[in-house]
């Protein structure tokens, strides 16, 4: 059983840094508005089969299964971020809870979990999109009085 993991495991959480460059996005938990991660923390995965990939739990003929324009990816697999530490010792998943409000945001599975897009990610630090906000930052360009 892991009761210790070791710092380099995670992304530093964006709380404790001051300030984001410009080209990363930031998520926030919709409910508080707690910094949650960057876009740096996101694992990129190729997309899966889609609905078809599930059909074997379904019990439907997999033909009548097909996309309907939809984004397919309805969560972000991240890596591990440090607010995650507590949730994630001794367990191999569970829920992933936001850390000021509590309010759920995803799951978590050390075993790996299935994407919306029926691809398999492993591990798995699952956060679904509709539970976090993107925030972006604008450039602030060179703004000079006009000289006369």
């Amino acid at each position: 059983e892991l009761q210790d993991l070791p710092q380099e495991v995670f992304a530093v959480d964006p709380t404790s840094v001051c300030q984001t460059p410009n080209t990363e996005v930031l998520y926030r938990c919709r409910k508080c508005r707690r910094a949650l991660f960057r876009s740096s923390s996101i694992l990129s995965h190729t997309e899966g089969s889609g609905p078809t990939a599930f059909a074997h739990k379904r019990g439907t003929d997999s033909a009548q299964l097909c996309s309907d324009g939809r984004e397919k990816c309805t969560s972000y697999f991240t890596e591990p971020v440090q607010w995650m530490e507590p949730a994630l010792l001794g367990v191999m998943e569970g829920q992933l809870l936001c850390p000021k409000c509590t309010s759920k945001l995803g799951s978590f599975s050390w075993r790996g979990e299935q994407c919306s897009c029926g691809r398999w990610v492993t591990p798995a630090f699952q956060i679904h999109k509709s539970r976090v906000d993107e925030v972006r930052t604008l450039p602030a360009g060179n703004c000079q009085a006009a000289e006369t």
